[in-house]
């Protein structure tokens, strides 16, 4: 039931880098380099290494730090599933023939096509408008004020991947800020000196933290084949509401579902594997 092909592109794949969001994107970038920078010039292991020329440590810890940055960057400019104009014959350009719909019978599970009440265009199944970016997103999932931007069908398995890499980055770097730390014969003398590497784990633990609890949620909604917006708002989505507590129109199994999210590139027609079961029994 899953079938894909690709949209014709109709806007650009990334947005303004100086566009909206320029400040928070700024300040994390700076924030970045300014703890990289703190981790390199405080004695801790990262800057031993760097002395006595063990360069294998401090050079992957760089480039960890490159990749979450250039992810950051990836997951907050991409278009995540923007729909700009209406398209009525969507279901057949992906692959639903007139066949195929007529096939799909009236059930309690009924279909509307319905308009988007701020930008009035027809809004796929999964979608929904986002009043931050002011368009209806493919899969919306949630709009992140991290990353200016939604996550949607397009961005949604980098964004996973973006915070996989900074949790990594995060918890090496809170160990690199550890080994820095000295002893001091008073406490007064000892946060005079470490100071700055206690404040730098302190956020680096906090972050940590945050990051963990937002992977984590996510793998296991995608896991269920869910996003965040039907998983929060169940009980006010038209195509959920005919569904039992414990039903999930769109759960394929958890393999097939991780696989589906990771492996497979393309746009599904999410009408076609909510009316699955009924067109089976045609």
């Amino acid at each position: 039931c899953f079938i894909k092909n690709r949209l014709p592109r109709r806007t650009t794949m990334f947005k303004n880098v100086f566009g909206s969001g320029f400040l928070v994107r700024t300040a994390h970038v700076i924030l970045t380099w300014v703890v990289t920078l703190i981790l390199f010039l405080y004695n801790t292991d990262l800057r031993k290494q760097e002395e006595t020329g063990q360069l294998i440590q401090p050079v992957v810890f760089v480039f960890l730090v490159l990749v979450s940055v250039l992810l950051y960057f990836a997951v907050s400019l991409m278009d995540p599933g923007f729909i700009l104009s209406d398209d009525s014959n969507l279901q057949f350009t992906l692959g639903v023939t007139e066949e195929q719909q007529d096939m799909i019978p009236p059930s309690t599970k009924s279909l509307r096509q319905r308009r988007c009440g701020h930008c009035l265009l027809q809004q796929p199944m999964r979608s929904k408008h986002c009043q931050a970016c002011q368009h209806c997103v493919r899969r919306y999932d949630h709009h992140c004020p991290w990353i200016e931007n939604c996550v949607g069908e397009r961005n949604h398995r980098w964004f996973v991947l973006y915070l996989a890499v900074q949790l990594l980055v995060l918890l090496w770097g809170m160990h690199i800020a550890w080994t820095g730390l000295s002893h001091a014969h008073s406490w007064h003398l000892w946060l005079r000196t470490n100071g700055v590497l206690l404040a730098v784990a302190v956020l680096l633990a906090l972050l940590s933290l945050i990051v963990l609890l937002l992977l984590c949620s996510h793998l296991y909604l995608i896991s269920l084949n869910i996003t965040t917006w039907e998983f929060m708002s169940r009980h006010r989505i038209s195509y959920l509401k005919h569904c039992g507590a414990d039903e999930n129109p769109f759960d394929r199994g958890t393999l097939q579902n991780l696989w589906s999210f990771f492996c497979l590139w393309g746009t599904v027609v999410w009408e076609q594997v909510y009316f699955r079961e009924d067109s089976d029994q045609v």
